[in-house]
Protein backbone atom coordinates (compact mmCIF):
# COMPACT_ATOMS: atom_id res chain seq x y z
CA UNK A 1 0.00 0.00 0.00
CA UNK A 2 1.29 3.44 -0.96
CA UNK A 3 0.94 6.21 1.63
CA UNK A 4 2.45 9.67 1.18
CA UNK A 5 1.30 11.67 4.22
CA UNK A 6 1.12 10.80 7.91
CA UNK A 7 0.90 12.49 11.31
CA UNK A 8 3.14 11.13 14.05
CA UNK A 9 3.99 11.93 17.67
CA UNK A 10 7.53 11.61 18.96
CA UNK A 11 8.94 11.78 22.47
CA UNK A 12 12.65 11.92 23.19
CA UNK A 13 14.02 10.09 26.22
CA UNK A 14 14.14 11.75 29.63
CA UNK A 15 17.51 12.30 31.23
CA UNK A 16 18.48 9.99 34.08
CA UNK A 17 18.55 11.39 37.60
CA UNK A 18 21.82 12.10 39.37
CA UNK A 19 22.69 10.16 42.51
CA UNK A 20 23.09 11.31 46.10
CA UNK A 21 25.74 9.09 47.62
CA UNK A 22 28.69 9.26 50.05
CA UNK A 23 31.87 7.24 50.06
CA UNK A 24 33.44 5.88 53.18
CA UNK A 25 36.75 7.63 53.67
CA UNK A 26 38.57 8.53 56.89
CA UNK A 27 38.76 12.20 57.86
CA UNK A 28 36.30 13.18 55.07
CA UNK A 29 32.95 14.63 56.30
CA UNK A 30 30.26 11.99 55.83
CA UNK A 31 32.72 10.08 53.68
CA UNK A 32 32.58 12.67 50.94
CA UNK A 33 29.97 12.96 48.16
CA UNK A 34 30.41 10.55 45.25
CA UNK A 35 27.03 10.53 43.51
CA UNK A 36 27.44 10.36 39.72
CA UNK A 37 25.47 12.20 37.02
CA UNK A 38 22.58 10.66 35.15
CA UNK A 39 22.83 9.74 31.47
CA UNK A 40 21.24 11.76 28.69
CA UNK A 41 17.97 10.64 27.15
CA UNK A 42 17.88 9.37 23.57
CA UNK A 43 17.19 11.71 20.66
CA UNK A 44 14.56 10.94 18.03
CA UNK A 45 16.16 11.14 14.59
CA UNK A 46 14.51 10.82 11.19
CA UNK A 47 16.84 9.27 8.61
CA UNK A 48 16.50 8.45 4.90
CA UNK A 49 16.50 4.79 3.90
CA UNK A 50 16.92 4.11 0.16
CA UNK A 51 15.05 0.82 0.47
CA UNK A 52 11.75 2.49 1.41
CA UNK A 53 9.18 4.02 -0.94
CA UNK A 54 6.14 4.65 1.27
CA UNK A 55 5.18 5.95 4.72
CA UNK A 56 2.78 3.08 5.38
CA UNK A 57 4.64 1.83 8.48
CA UNK A 58 3.89 5.11 10.27
CA UNK A 59 0.17 4.65 9.61
CA UNK A 60 0.09 1.55 11.79
CA UNK A 61 2.48 2.90 14.42
CA UNK A 62 2.24 6.70 14.78
CA UNK A 63 3.73 7.03 18.30
CA UNK A 64 7.46 6.80 19.04
CA UNK A 65 9.38 7.18 22.30
CA UNK A 66 13.13 7.05 22.78
CA UNK A 67 14.71 5.39 25.81
CA UNK A 68 15.55 7.33 28.97
CA UNK A 69 19.06 7.79 30.31
CA UNK A 70 20.15 5.66 33.25
CA UNK A 71 20.41 6.99 36.78
CA UNK A 72 23.81 7.84 38.21
CA UNK A 73 25.21 5.82 41.11
CA UNK A 74 27.88 5.87 43.80
CA UNK A 75 31.63 6.04 43.24
CA UNK A 76 30.91 8.88 40.80
CA UNK A 77 29.59 6.39 38.28
CA UNK A 78 27.68 8.19 35.56
CA UNK A 79 24.51 6.67 34.20
CA UNK A 80 24.61 5.39 30.62
CA UNK A 81 23.15 7.69 27.99
CA UNK A 82 20.38 6.19 25.89
CA UNK A 83 20.89 5.42 22.22
CA UNK A 84 19.01 7.60 19.72
CA UNK A 85 15.81 6.28 18.18
CA UNK A 86 16.01 6.30 14.36
CA UNK A 87 12.84 6.55 12.29
CA UNK A 88 13.48 5.45 8.70
CA UNK A 89 11.74 7.27 5.86
CA UNK A 90 11.95 7.05 2.05
CA UNK A 91 13.95 9.62 0.05
CA UNK A 92 11.90 12.71 -0.66
CA UNK A 93 10.27 12.95 2.78
CA UNK A 94 9.47 16.44 3.99
CA UNK A 95 9.20 16.97 7.75
CA UNK A 96 6.83 19.63 9.13
CA UNK A 97 6.29 20.69 12.74
CA UNK A 98 2.90 21.14 14.40
CA UNK A 99 2.75 24.73 13.13
CA UNK A 100 3.19 23.66 9.50
CA UNK A 101 6.78 24.90 9.27
CA UNK A 102 9.15 22.90 7.09
CA UNK A 103 11.93 21.48 9.26
CA UNK A 104 13.75 19.48 6.60
CA UNK A 105 13.45 18.15 3.07
CA UNK A 106 15.25 14.82 3.21
CA UNK A 107 16.46 13.86 -0.24
CA UNK A 108 19.97 12.44 -0.08
CA UNK A 109 20.65 8.88 1.11
CA UNK A 110 21.29 8.69 4.88
CA UNK A 111 20.45 12.37 5.39
CA UNK A 112 18.84 12.95 8.77
CA UNK A 113 17.42 15.46 11.22
CA UNK A 114 17.00 15.41 15.01
CA UNK A 115 13.29 16.07 15.55
CA UNK A 116 13.23 15.65 19.34
CA UNK A 117 16.20 16.24 21.63
CA UNK A 118 16.75 13.93 24.58
CA UNK A 119 16.76 15.38 28.08
CA UNK A 120 20.05 16.16 29.84
CA UNK A 121 20.96 13.86 32.69
CA UNK A 122 20.74 15.33 36.18
CA UNK A 123 23.87 16.08 38.19
CA UNK A 124 24.78 13.93 41.16
CA UNK A 125 25.69 15.37 44.56
CA UNK A 126 29.42 15.10 43.77
CA UNK A 127 28.92 17.95 41.28
CA UNK A 128 27.67 20.28 44.03
CA UNK A 129 30.61 19.90 46.40
CA UNK A 130 32.33 23.21 47.22
CA UNK A 131 34.45 24.81 49.92
CA UNK A 132 31.29 26.10 51.57
CA UNK A 133 29.39 22.82 51.28
CA UNK A 134 31.66 19.80 51.54
CA UNK A 135 28.88 17.26 52.03
CA UNK A 136 25.94 18.24 49.80
CA UNK A 137 22.94 15.97 49.56
CA UNK A 138 21.63 17.97 46.63
CA UNK A 139 21.20 16.25 43.26
CA UNK A 140 19.12 16.86 40.14
CA UNK A 141 16.53 14.75 38.41
CA UNK A 142 16.95 14.38 34.66
CA UNK A 143 15.44 16.88 32.26
CA UNK A 144 12.43 15.75 30.20
CA UNK A 145 12.94 14.87 26.56
CA UNK A 146 11.22 16.94 23.91
CA UNK A 147 7.80 15.85 22.70
CA UNK A 148 6.18 17.07 19.50
CA UNK A 149 3.75 16.30 16.72
CA UNK A 150 5.07 16.06 13.16
CA UNK A 151 3.68 15.73 9.66
CA UNK A 152 5.60 13.65 7.15
CA UNK A 153 4.89 14.39 3.51
CA UNK A 154 6.44 12.23 0.79
CA UNK A 155 7.29 13.52 -2.67
CA UNK A 156 8.74 10.80 -4.84
CA UNK A 157 12.15 11.40 -6.39
CA UNK A 158 12.29 10.52 -10.06
CA UNK A 159 14.22 11.86 -13.04
CA UNK A 160 11.32 11.42 -15.47
CA UNK A 161 7.61 11.71 -14.80
CA UNK A 162 4.97 10.17 -17.07
CA UNK A 163 1.77 12.22 -17.38
CA UNK A 164 -1.37 11.97 -19.46
CA UNK A 165 -5.04 11.02 -19.41
CA UNK A 166 -6.18 7.72 -17.89
CA UNK A 167 -5.50 4.70 -20.10
CA UNK A 168 -3.00 6.59 -22.25
CA UNK A 169 -0.54 3.72 -21.81
CA UNK A 170 1.82 5.11 -19.17
CA UNK A 171 1.74 2.05 -16.92
CA UNK A 172 2.26 -0.33 -19.84
CA UNK A 173 5.20 1.76 -21.03
CA UNK A 174 6.73 1.78 -17.51
CA UNK A 175 6.44 -2.01 -17.28
CA UNK A 176 8.03 -2.32 -20.73
CA UNK A 177 11.13 -0.20 -20.09
CA UNK A 178 11.72 -0.88 -16.37
CA UNK A 179 11.42 -3.69 -13.85
CA UNK A 180 8.28 -2.16 -12.34
CA UNK A 181 5.03 -4.14 -12.31
CA UNK A 182 2.16 -1.64 -12.11
CA UNK A 183 -1.47 -2.72 -12.26
CA UNK A 184 -2.73 -2.52 -15.85
CA UNK A 185 -6.36 -2.70 -17.03
CA UNK A 186 -8.70 -1.10 -19.56
CA UNK A 187 -10.82 0.93 -17.14
CA UNK A 188 -10.15 4.49 -15.87
CA UNK A 189 -7.84 5.06 -12.90
CA UNK A 190 -6.23 1.63 -13.00
CA UNK A 191 -3.20 3.26 -11.37
CA UNK A 192 -4.22 4.32 -7.88
CA UNK A 193 -0.76 5.30 -6.67
CA UNK A 194 2.50 6.41 -8.30
CA UNK A 195 4.84 3.66 -9.50
CA UNK A 196 8.61 3.91 -9.75
CA UNK A 197 10.95 2.00 -12.02
CA UNK A 198 14.63 2.14 -12.96
CA UNK A 199 15.39 2.51 -16.66
CA UNK A 200 18.71 0.91 -17.63
CA UNK A 201 19.96 2.74 -20.72
CA UNK A 202 23.34 0.99 -20.95
CA UNK A 203 26.06 -0.30 -18.62
CA UNK A 204 26.87 3.20 -17.34
CA UNK A 205 23.56 5.06 -17.56
CA UNK A 206 20.29 4.62 -15.75
CA UNK A 207 17.52 6.88 -14.47
CA UNK A 208 14.36 6.66 -12.36
CA UNK A 209 10.96 6.96 -14.01
CA UNK A 210 7.62 7.58 -12.25
CA UNK A 211 4.17 6.76 -13.57
CA UNK A 212 1.72 9.29 -12.15
CA UNK A 213 -2.02 8.34 -11.96
CA UNK A 214 -4.00 9.70 -14.91
CA UNK A 215 -4.94 13.37 -14.91
CA UNK A 216 -8.31 14.74 -15.99
CA UNK A 217 -9.65 18.23 -16.40
CA UNK A 218 -9.97 19.89 -12.98
CA UNK A 219 -7.36 17.65 -11.36
CA UNK A 220 -5.65 20.61 -9.65
CA UNK A 221 -8.96 21.34 -7.86
CA UNK A 222 -9.41 17.79 -6.65
CA UNK A 223 -11.35 16.30 -9.56
CA UNK A 224 -10.43 12.66 -10.14
CA UNK A 225 -7.17 11.67 -8.47
CA UNK A 226 -4.63 14.03 -9.98
CA UNK A 227 -4.36 16.67 -7.26
CA UNK A 228 -3.32 13.99 -4.77
CA UNK A 229 -0.38 12.87 -6.89
CA UNK A 230 0.67 15.96 -8.84
CA UNK A 231 3.14 16.76 -6.06
CA UNK A 232 5.11 13.64 -6.95
CA UNK A 233 6.25 15.09 -10.27
CA UNK A 234 7.46 18.36 -8.70
CA UNK A 235 10.88 16.78 -8.17
CA UNK A 236 11.27 15.41 -11.71
CA UNK A 237 13.60 16.99 -14.23
CA UNK A 238 11.74 15.88 -17.36
CA UNK A 239 8.14 15.07 -18.27
CA UNK A 240 6.95 12.65 -20.93
CA UNK A 241 3.35 13.36 -21.86
CA UNK A 242 1.45 10.46 -23.40
CA UNK A 243 -1.06 11.12 -26.18
CA UNK A 244 -3.52 8.42 -27.25
CA UNK A 245 -5.03 9.32 -30.67
CA UNK A 246 -7.05 6.08 -30.65
CA UNK A 247 -9.02 7.13 -27.59
CA UNK A 248 -9.74 10.82 -28.08
CA UNK A 249 -12.58 10.98 -30.57
CA UNK A 250 -14.27 13.68 -28.47
CA UNK A 251 -11.14 15.85 -28.28
CA UNK A 252 -8.23 16.32 -30.64
CA UNK A 253 -4.66 15.62 -29.58
CA UNK A 254 -3.90 19.33 -29.28
CA UNK A 255 -6.84 19.79 -26.89
CA UNK A 256 -5.67 16.73 -24.96
CA UNK A 257 -2.21 18.25 -24.66
CA UNK A 258 -3.56 21.66 -23.59
CA UNK A 259 -5.84 20.21 -20.90
CA UNK A 260 -2.95 18.39 -19.24
CA UNK A 261 -0.68 21.40 -19.70
CA UNK A 262 -3.27 23.64 -18.03
CA UNK A 263 -3.63 21.26 -15.09
CA UNK A 264 0.13 21.30 -14.57
CA UNK A 265 0.20 25.09 -14.83
CA UNK A 266 -2.68 25.56 -12.38
CA UNK A 267 -0.92 23.36 -9.86
CA UNK A 268 2.54 24.83 -10.31
CA UNK A 269 4.26 27.04 -12.88
CA UNK A 270 7.42 25.10 -12.15
CA UNK A 271 5.78 21.90 -13.40
CA UNK A 272 4.54 23.53 -16.57
CA UNK A 273 8.02 24.89 -17.31
CA UNK A 274 9.77 21.50 -17.10
CA UNK A 275 11.25 20.14 -20.34
CA UNK A 276 8.74 17.84 -22.05
CA UNK A 277 8.68 15.12 -24.65
CA UNK A 278 5.54 13.89 -26.41
CA UNK A 279 4.93 10.16 -26.65
CA UNK A 280 2.26 9.15 -29.17
CA UNK A 281 1.16 5.72 -28.06
CA UNK A 282 -0.54 2.80 -29.83
CA UNK A 283 1.16 3.12 -33.22
CA UNK A 284 0.46 -0.60 -33.62
CA UNK A 285 -3.06 0.56 -34.58
CA UNK A 286 -3.50 1.48 -38.26
CA UNK A 287 -5.61 4.59 -37.61
CA UNK A 288 -2.97 5.99 -35.26
CA UNK A 289 -0.21 5.50 -37.83
CA UNK A 290 -2.41 7.31 -40.37
CA UNK A 291 -2.64 10.53 -38.31
CA UNK A 292 0.97 10.43 -37.14
CA UNK A 293 2.44 12.79 -39.81
CA UNK A 294 -0.22 15.43 -39.09
CA UNK A 295 0.24 15.01 -35.36
CA UNK A 296 4.02 15.45 -35.60
CA UNK A 297 3.55 18.66 -37.64
CA UNK A 298 1.15 20.11 -35.03
CA UNK A 299 3.50 19.48 -32.11
CA UNK A 300 6.56 20.61 -34.06
CA UNK A 301 4.87 24.02 -34.42
CA UNK A 302 4.72 24.11 -30.62
CA UNK A 303 8.44 23.31 -30.36
CA UNK A 304 7.88 19.81 -28.98
CA UNK A 305 9.62 16.61 -30.02
CA UNK A 306 7.31 13.69 -30.79
CA UNK A 307 8.18 10.00 -30.40
CA UNK A 308 5.88 7.32 -31.76
CA UNK A 309 5.70 4.24 -29.56
CA UNK A 310 3.71 1.13 -28.92
CA UNK A 311 3.84 0.30 -25.23
CA UNK A 312 2.25 -3.07 -25.97
CA UNK A 313 4.70 -4.28 -28.65
CA UNK A 314 7.70 -2.23 -27.52
CA UNK A 315 8.15 -0.50 -30.87
CA UNK A 316 9.83 2.91 -30.51
CA UNK A 317 10.26 2.59 -26.74
CA UNK A 318 14.06 2.35 -26.84
CA UNK A 319 14.27 5.46 -29.04
CA UNK A 320 12.19 7.38 -26.48
CA UNK A 321 14.34 6.09 -23.61
CA UNK A 322 17.55 7.18 -25.36
CA UNK A 323 16.07 10.61 -26.14
CA UNK A 324 15.05 11.06 -22.49
CA UNK A 325 18.48 9.98 -21.28
CA UNK A 326 20.25 12.40 -23.63
CA UNK A 327 18.02 15.27 -22.54
CA UNK A 328 18.59 14.44 -18.85
CA UNK A 329 22.33 14.84 -19.41
CA UNK A 330 21.74 18.53 -20.11
CA UNK A 331 19.43 19.10 -17.11
CA UNK A 332 21.34 19.64 -13.84
CA UNK A 333 20.27 18.00 -10.61
CA UNK A 334 19.21 20.68 -8.16
CA UNK A 335 17.81 18.59 -5.34
CA UNK A 336 19.66 19.02 -2.07
CA UNK A 337 18.84 18.18 1.52
CA UNK A 338 17.77 21.42 3.09
CA UNK A 339 16.33 22.58 6.37
CA UNK A 340 14.56 25.84 6.93
CA UNK A 341 16.34 28.48 8.94
CA UNK A 342 13.91 29.92 11.42
CA UNK A 343 14.04 33.53 12.48
CA UNK A 344 15.24 33.96 16.03
CA UNK A 345 12.38 35.29 18.13
CA UNK A 346 13.29 36.51 21.60
CA UNK A 347 10.47 35.58 23.94
CA UNK A 348 10.16 36.25 27.68
CA UNK A 349 11.87 33.60 29.81
CA UNK A 350 8.58 33.06 31.61
CA UNK A 351 5.06 34.41 32.02
CA UNK A 352 2.92 34.74 35.15
CA UNK A 353 -0.83 34.58 34.68
CA UNK A 354 -3.60 34.53 37.31
CA UNK A 355 -6.52 32.14 36.89
CA UNK A 356 -8.89 32.27 39.86
CA UNK A 357 -6.80 31.70 42.98
CA UNK A 358 -4.07 29.99 40.98
CA UNK A 359 -0.99 31.62 39.50
CA UNK A 360 0.29 29.92 36.36
CA UNK A 361 4.02 30.20 35.65
CA UNK A 362 4.81 29.15 32.07
CA UNK A 363 8.11 29.03 30.28
CA UNK A 364 10.75 26.45 29.45
CA UNK A 365 13.25 27.67 32.05
CA UNK A 366 11.07 27.58 35.19
CA UNK A 367 9.43 24.35 34.03
CA UNK A 368 12.87 22.77 33.58
CA UNK A 369 14.06 23.77 37.07
CA UNK A 370 10.88 22.46 38.68
CA UNK A 371 11.11 19.18 36.79
CA UNK A 372 14.68 18.41 37.89
CA UNK A 373 14.07 19.33 41.53
CA UNK A 374 13.54 16.58 44.11
CA UNK A 375 11.03 18.16 46.50
CA UNK A 376 11.76 15.58 49.19
CA UNK A 377 15.24 17.09 49.46
CA UNK A 378 15.48 20.23 51.61
CA UNK A 379 18.63 21.50 49.86
CA UNK A 380 16.94 21.06 46.46
CA UNK A 381 13.91 23.10 47.58
CA UNK A 382 16.18 25.87 48.86
CA UNK A 383 18.07 25.90 45.58
CA UNK A 384 14.85 26.20 43.55
CA UNK A 385 13.76 29.16 45.70
CA UNK A 386 17.10 30.89 45.02
CA UNK A 387 16.75 30.25 41.29
CA UNK A 388 13.20 31.67 41.24
CA UNK A 389 14.45 34.70 43.16
CA UNK A 390 17.27 35.21 40.67
CA UNK A 391 14.91 34.89 37.70
CA UNK A 392 12.57 37.47 39.25
CA UNK A 393 9.67 35.03 39.49
CA UNK A 394 9.10 35.64 43.20
CA UNK A 395 8.80 39.39 42.61
CA UNK A 396 6.54 38.82 39.61
CA UNK A 397 4.20 36.76 41.79
CA UNK A 398 4.14 39.55 44.40
CA UNK A 399 3.40 42.11 41.69
CA UNK A 400 0.56 39.92 40.43
CA UNK A 401 -1.04 40.07 43.89
CA UNK A 402 -0.36 36.59 45.22
CA UNK A 403 -1.58 35.92 48.77
CA UNK A 404 -0.63 33.44 51.44
CA UNK A 405 -2.10 30.02 50.65
CA UNK A 406 -2.67 30.69 46.93
CA UNK A 407 -1.76 27.95 44.46
CA UNK A 408 1.24 28.17 42.12
CA UNK A 409 1.23 25.95 39.02
CA UNK A 410 4.40 25.25 37.05
CA UNK A 411 4.02 22.61 34.34
CA UNK A 412 2.46 19.58 36.01
CA UNK A 413 3.48 20.63 39.54
CA UNK A 414 1.43 22.61 42.07
CA UNK A 415 2.62 24.45 45.20
CA UNK A 416 1.04 26.44 47.99
CA UNK A 417 2.53 29.92 48.33
CA UNK A 418 4.09 30.84 51.65
CA UNK A 419 6.31 33.76 52.59
CA UNK A 420 7.88 31.84 55.48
Amino acid sequence: MFLDQVLIKVKAGDGGSGASSFRREKFVPKGGPDGGDGGNGGDVIIRVDDNLSTLIDFHYRPHFKAAAGQRGSGKKAHGKSAAPLYLKVPPGTMVYDEGGNLLADLVKPNSEIIVAKGGRGGRGNASFQSNRNKAPRLYEKGEPGEARELRLDLKLIADVGLVGFPNAGKSTFLSRVTDAHPKIASYPFTTLSPNLGVVIVDETKRFVMADIPGLIEGAHEGVGMGDKFLKHIERTRLLIQFIDPANNEERGWIDEFKIIDQELREYSEVLASLPRLIAVNKIDITDVRGVLPELKRDFKKMGLSVYAVSAVTGKGTRELVYAASKLLDSIPRQLETRATVKKVVFEPRYKVKKEGNAYIISGKEPEKWVHITDFTNFEARQRLDRIFEKLGINQALEDAGIEEGDTIVVGESEFVFSRY
